[in-house]
């Protein structure tokens, strides 16, 4: 077979190194836009602006998930049935059928990572990937048709994926990546593309408090079993609690925040149906080893991470947050006054709920601090919303930033990096700028 690897970045790396181990015979192209990427020795390749040219003789496209298919298909208009992705691949090839997939705006990546600790504890052969940052072809070869795969899945992952897993997970949704989608409702579509193929037999999880998130997650015929509510997992007096089972309280979780809740009732939701759905009637839930994750995980770094005091001052890394609603919830979980540090690149969204959420929140804040290419923009809508407690900051340096909100703090106040917005205008991605943020407290 004639493939092309669109996009050779380290998800393309793996379905490179994926289909030349097979031993098939296939002919591997990468096509890359970067002409300066290093690419294994002898590999055939189409760097710069011509990599998109010409892909209709080629028998198979895997397209990288920040490639939009519409992009390829401008160039190639012939060719839809030949473009596939990863995931798509991987599940094709997946010894295993015990696959649960996640999804949602924010609290992927957390909701994934706990629910793979819980089977950890569980004593389950279980494999974490996708969005997360590991692509799943990676580990293809490890599994067994007994092992479970848990995918954090983003909405690019999903435009085109042709298959469902036997367990899907839908947690809140908001509107984001308007522009790579071309609107809200192309954004849920893509989403319902998870649960859309699901069958009877299957189960579809689905945050109860969000209609949107309902709508997606009844895409299919799986069963709809609804979390934050019963017969999920939902929080009762301050418990979290499953099918009359009190598994722990919230004050002995390390996360912080309230919305994080929402997460582990998720993931708790997810584990309690698989014992059931994947592992069989006779393999009950094992409680003791819900509580061991929940009470142990801390979640995951630049998701509201307390780095460090100094002169009596905290300071919060949530560079994670990139949507406007994110820095309302970091808000709510950290206590005392804050100095909180909101902007970054423009990508229009609706905002709001962001400033409604500030002003409900005004007497914990001690100044918003606006930075970036958005600063008039927000200063605008706070300002329209009656928020005035806000300074603009014209700063290009991480240790700018770090600088001026310290001087706007006081003691036992906490100085929270909690953006709101997408970080290319001043950084490479929110790792960088998280990075950044930790390499500048550290030096204080």
């Amino acid at each position: 077979m004639n493939i092309a690897i669109v996009g050779y970045d380290r998800e393309g790396r793996a379905s490179y190194d994926f289909f030349i181990n097979q031993n098939a015979g296939h002919t591997v192209t990468i096509c890359d836009q970067k002409t300066d990427i290093i690419v294994p020795e002898g590999a055939e390749v189409v760097l710069g602006e011509s990599y998109l040219d010409n892909l209709d003789r080629f028998d198979l496209i895997i397209r990288t998930a920040g490639m939009n298919p519409a992009k390829i298909l401008d160039k190639n208009p012939t060719v839809t049935a030949k473009i596939s992705s990863q995931i798509n691949e991987f599940f094709k090839a997946s010894p295993t059928n015990n696959i649960i997939g996640v999804t949602g705006t924010k609290g992927k990546g957390t909701t994934s990572t706990l629910l793979s600790k819980i089977f950890e504890a569980s004593g389950k052969d279980v494999y974490l990937g996708g969005n997360i940052g590991i692509p799943p072809l990676t580990f293809i070869d490890e599994l067994s048709a007994e092992s479970l795969v848990v995918l954090e899945l983003s909405s690019y992952q999903l435009c085109d994926i042709q298959y469902s897993p036997h367990i899907a997970i839908c947690l809140l949704i908001a509107p984001d990546h308007l522009s790579w989608h071309g609107g809200y409702e192309e954004y849920v579509t893509a989403k319902e593309q998870l649960f859309a193929r699901q069958a009877t037999g299957d189960v579809a999880i689905y945050y109860h408090e969000s209609t949107d998130s309902k709508r997606i997650a009844s895409a299919g015929q799986g069963q709809k079993v609804p979390y934050y509510h019963s017969p999920g997992a939902e929080v009762i007096d301050g418990k979290i609690i499953i099918d009359g089972v009190e598994i722990c309280s919230t004050g002995e979780l390390k996360l912080l925040g309230s919305h994080n809740w929402q997460n582990v009732c998720a993931a708790v939701t997810a584990f309690w149906y698989s014992c059931l759905e994947v592992c069989g009637p006779a393999d009950q839930p094992d409680v003791q080893a819900v509580r061991e994750a929940l009470t142990n995980f801390s979640g995951l770094p630049f998701r509201i991470e307390f780095r460090r005091e100094v002169n009596s001052i905290r300071y919060y890394n949530d560079s994670f947050s990139s949507t406007p609603i994110a820095p309302i919830a970091a808000l709510e979980a950290i206590p005392g006054k804050k100095v909180l540090i909101v902007g970054g690149f423009d990508r229009d969204l609706n905002l709001g709920d962001m400033a409604s959420g500030l002003l409900r929140n005004g007497d914990s804040i001690r100044t918003v601090m606006v930075i970036g290419a958005a600063s008039q923009r927000i200063a605008s809508e706070l300002t329209a919303h009656g928020f005035a407690n806000f300074v603009q900051k014209d700063v290009t340096t991480m240790t700018d930033i770090v600088q001026q909100a310290s001087t706007l703090a006081e003691p036992g106040d906490a100085v929270v990096l909690s953006p709101g917005f997408a970080s290319f205008d001043m950084f490479k991605d929110f790792e960088d700028r998280g990075r950044q943020f930790n390499e500048v407290i550290d030096t204080l």
